[in-house]
């Protein structure tokens, strides 16, 4: 019988146990044999089921999320979203507002706002319906750009909400004295 756990290198990571015609390895206290002959700890993260991984820390396993907009559920294995919007730690730029994701957050332009990038740096700025034509006014008003929006005025001789404005009938008014025969 040949001791395969005297053979360098030896075909056990920790603790070796040689048998007529082969060999058996064993794991310390802590460690477990893996299929492929190796040890592993016995507290790996593999064996946590943790949703995106952990640290194992003083012998002690502890899932962790990768993202600080996430935080370790009740369950102690699966990361929860946590609303950035919602706690008011956000604060967006001039002219946007918070959008929560999943582990962040991103800052919109509000509707009516563009981003461009002018000068160097990323701002809102506003669309100017009227003169691209993004407008629902019609043809007897006049369009008016306003921050983040617009506005319908009828024309002169024409009255309504602006969107559809109407002729005012020309009424004829006597003056009084005057007779009609």
């Amino acid at each position: 019988d040949l001791n395969e756990c005297g053979l360098k290198p030896r075909p056990c990571k920790h603790r070796c146990m040689n048998t007529y015609g082969s060999y058996k390895c064993y794991c310390l206290n802590g460690y477990m044999l893996m299929p492929d002959g190796t040890c592993s700890n016995a507290l790996s993260c593999s064996m946590a089921n943790c949703q995106y991984g952990c640290d194992v820390l003083k012998g002690e396993v502890r899932c962790r999320c990768p993202s600080p907009g996430l935080q370790l559920g009740p369950d102690g294995r699966t990361c929860i979203d946590i609303d950035e919007c919602a706690t008011g730690r956000v604060i967006c730029p001039r002219f946007r507002h918070c959008v929560n994701t999943f582990g962040s957050y991103f800052c919109r332009c509000h509707k009516g706002f563009d981003l461009m990038y002018i000068g160097g740096k990323y701002q809102c700025y506003d669309i100017d319906e009227c003169s691209l034509g993004h407008h629902q006014c019609g043809s007897f008003s006049r369009c008016y750009n306003t921050l983040g929006s617009y506005k319908c005025k009828c024309k002169e001789g024409y009255r309504d909400n602006g969107t559809n404005c109407i002729l005012i009938p020309n009424i004829m008014i006597e003056p009084p004295g005057s007779y009609h025969i």
